[in-house]
């Protein structure tokens, strides 16, 4: 029996766990797993970096290191690091506005922008900050998911036609601009484009076992050379450099560094929710537990191995990942064998994908990002609740209006599903109760009850007590103290706050006051440890006295509602 490890160490170098889950199966299943992503990857590399922008080497070489360093130090062991789509378009649309695509800027931005975003999640993984990644809501990123996935397709309709794409101030103009030239297309990449795209799809649909992506790319390879259409005038693949990716430092000037942050977090931000719908689907069937901020440093040094070797920002691929593990991956070992794949092609096999038609690699972007989409999701959220269906909507809508600046529309969506949330949790539900038949006190207007005496309304607070609700409080009691005319005492039903500030403690005090004033008193029943703790650190527990301490509403009421007078009798 294996010795375990410590818990730091396992954590800190989670592959040093991978032998205890080692068997003769499970070392097949993970061979076996990573040759099958590999015929997946190495396709898929060439095309994400063509969506980015960049020459298709540099996706095989962002397909090489990363997928080992991600492995060695996720904690997903099944997870599929490489170039991904929609790490590749938000890379692309992020650099536009520094350099074009064929300025030799292009390629170092885009290496520098890897290492930034992985710089920003090491940085969070080692902070454990990982929940503020738990900010980008689900109906936001459906939302943006629909549009980025929209905007990729409509990005490869001219790739996959044969035709320019003009340049144009926005992204739908130059599309709109693509469509009217729709007749000048070159007829032989569009035939090869459409045909790809529609094996794809068959492939996929009849026979998904079967390497799709790596059948349709050697045919079409092996038909373009035999068939002269390169000589043409149809667009390949052309001239791949064989051999290993120079390793170094990406060389950038402090202010275009700082002027790429804002891209970086939001490709670190949108790639690890990728990240953490794979892990959470495949940590759930293996039964293991699923450290999320040992995966943010895992990827956030993947995409700095990328940074190292020339590519572009990487991240886990849901597809590749599920492929992985469905082909029998039980460890990282098997994005080894997959970087090995990667590596025998950079070595040995580049020269053969020369007549590769770059209307192929376009459906093969379009065959993916089919997956993307789902314009049910915004209705979804809509019928939810309006504010999840606002975000999702505006932020599709967003991230279309500042396309290709995608990343604009997400941090819209995030914004506003914030402002959202802050402004739903700034009016907190402020019931009066009453006595139900069955013994609990709950909404009156809604059971249609009475208050429990002329004197005595019961307010409940469902909300922490803090700066955001204290205004909504004051003004839920005040409206309570007049909810009858004889009312002499509001009392607080508060086993819903559970947390109160310095400016919830400052509301309470004012209360006191107004209400004393008055001659009316406010009383509380329900009150959480650590509301009481916060309540004797300032002295207002004391004040309070005995009406702060009931537990239940009936105890208070007991307390607090005066004895009906004895009944006189015939004597006197």
């Amino acid at each position: 029996m294996r010795e375990s490890l410590p818990p730091l160490l396992e954590r800190l170098l989670p592959f040093l766990a991978w032998p205890r889950t080692w068997s003769a199966a499970s070392l097949r299943g993970d061979v076996l797993a990573g040759i099958t992503v590999a015929l997946v990857l190495i396709p898929q590399s060439l095309a994400y970096a063509q969506l980015a922008g960049l020459p298709p080497h540099v996706g095989l070489y962002a397909a090489l290191l990363p997928a080992v360093v991600g492995a060695l130090f996720g904690a997903c062991g099944q997870l599929s690091t490489g170039p991904v789509a929609l790490t590749a378009l938000l890379t692309g649309a992020s650099l536009l506005p520094f350099a074009r695509p064929e300025d030799p800027r292009f390629l170092a931005l885009a290496i520098l922008l890897a290492l930034l975003s992985g710089l920003v999640q090491v940085a969070l993984g080692l902070l454990r900050a990982g929940w503020l990644l738990n900010l980008l809501s689900r109906p936001v990123l459906v939302g943006f998911l629909n549009a980025a996935a929209l905007i990729i397709a409509m990005s490869q309709v001219p790739a996959m036609l044969g035709l320019s794409a003009p340049r144009a101030s926005h992204f739908l103009v130059g599309f709109g601009q693509t469509l009217q030239q729709v007749a000048a297309l070159h007829l032989p990449s569009a035939l090869f484009g459409a045909g790809a795209l529609v094996a794809l799809m068959l492939l996929r649909r009849y026979t998904p076992r079967l390497p799709g992506v790596l059948l349709v790319v050697v045919a079409a390879t092996a038909l373009s050379a035999a068939t002269g259409f390169a000589a043409r005038g149809g667009v390949v693949v052309g001239d791949i450099p064989a051999g290993l990716p120079a390793l170094g430092l990406p060389t950038a000037d402090l202010d275009t560094a700082i002027a790429l942050l804002p891209a970086a977090f939001v490709i670190a931000l949108v790639s690890f929710m990728e990240v953490t719908s794979s892990a959470k689907v495949i940590s759930a069937r293996t039964g293991s537990t699923w450290d999320q901020n040992q995966e943010l440093v895992g990827q956030g040094l993947a995409k700095m191995a990328s940074a190292f070797s020339g590519g572009l920002p990487v991240s886990a691929s849901l597809s590749r990942s599920a492929l992985n593990f469905a082909s029998g991956a039980r460890s990282g070992a098997s994005s080894l064998v997959t970087a090995l794949a990667v590596l025998a092609t950079l070595l040995y096999l580049t020269p053969l994908l020369w007549h590769l038609p770059v209307a192929v690699l376009a459906a093969v972007i379009l065959q993916v990002v089919s997956g993307l989409l789902d314009f049910g999701a915004l209705p979804r959220a809509w019928r939810a609740s309006r504010d999840d269906g606002l975000a999702a909507v505006v932020t599709f809508a967003a991230t279309l209006i500042f396309a290709p600046n995608i990343q604009n529309g997400i941090l819209t969506g995030l914004l506003l599903s914030l402002a959202l949330m802050l402004y739903r949790d700034m009016r907190p539900r402020t019931p009066l109760l009453g006595l139900h038949p069955d013994g609990t006190y709950r909404d009156l207007e809604r059971f249609g009850l009475d208050h429990p005496h002329p004197e005595l309304v019961i307010l409940r607070f469902d909300s922490p007590l803090t700066f955001v609700t204290a205004a909504t409080f004051e003004a839920a009691v005040a409206r309570a103290a007049q909810a009858q005319p004889a009312v002499r005492t509001v009392l607080v039903s508060a086993a819903g706050i559970n947390a109160v500030d310095a400016t919830g403690l400052h509301a309470i005090a004012t209360l006191v006051e107004r209400l004393g004033s008055r001659g009316q008193s406010l009383a509380f029943c329900g009150l959480k440890k650590q509301v009481i703790d916060a309540m004797e650190r300032t002295g207002l527990w004391a004040r309070l006295g005995e009406s702060a301490g009931y537990r239940t509403e009936h105890q208070a009421v007991a307390a607090l509602v005066p004895a009906p007078a004895p009944e006189m009798t015939a004597d006197g």
